[in-house]
C-alpha cells in the first residue's frame, strides 16, 4: 500500500507561482512513477506531469510544458513547481502513483491506470 498526501495549493494571481508537494509513505518506490493530475469543475481528470522514480525522467502535458516542473527528492516526496500560472490552471490537483511494469516503461497519462491517489489540493488562479 502507498499513502499520498498533497499540500501547497491556494489562491494566486495570474502570473504567480505555487509549489505543490506530495508526501508518500508505504512500500518502496523504485518501480513507480509519480504523477500529477488535475480536475476542474465539470471536467475529466487530466494529466499534468509525471516523473519516473527509477531514473528521474520527466513527462509533461503540452499545456504546462515550460511553466511547470516536476521533481522528487531522495526520500519519497514529489513536487510540482508551477510558474506563470493562468486562470485555466484552476483545478484540484491530485498526486498519483503507478507501479510501472517493466520499471523503465513510459508512464501512462491516463488516470485510471494509476494505483494510488491523494486527497487533492485546490489551486485557484485569479485573473
Amino acid at each position: 500500500q502507498v499513502q499520498l498526501v498533497e499540500s501547497g495549493g491556494g489562491l494566486v494571481q495570474a502570473g504567480g507561482s505555487l509549489r505543490l508537494s506530495c508526501a508518500a509513505s508505504g512500500r518502496t518506490f523504485s518501480t513507480y512513477v509519480m504523477g500529477w493530475f488535475r480536475q476542474a469543475p465539470g471536467k475529466e481528470r487530466e494529466f499534468v506531469a509525471a516523473i519516473r522514480w527509477r531514473d528521474g525522467t520527466t513527462y509533461y502535458a503540452d499545456s504546462v510544458k515550460g511553466r511547470f516542473t516536476i521533481s522528487r527528492d531522495g526520500v519519497k516526496n514529489t513536487y510540482l513547481q508551477m510558474n506563470s500560472l493562468k486562470p485555466e490552471d484552476t483545478a484540484v490537483y491530485y498526486c498519483g502513483a503507478q507501479n510501472l511494469s517493466p520499471p523503465w516503461a513510459t508512464p501512462s497519462v491516463t488516470s485510471h491506470e494509476y494505483d494510488y491517489w491523494g486527497q487533492g489540493t485546490r489551486v485557484t488562479v485569479s485573473s
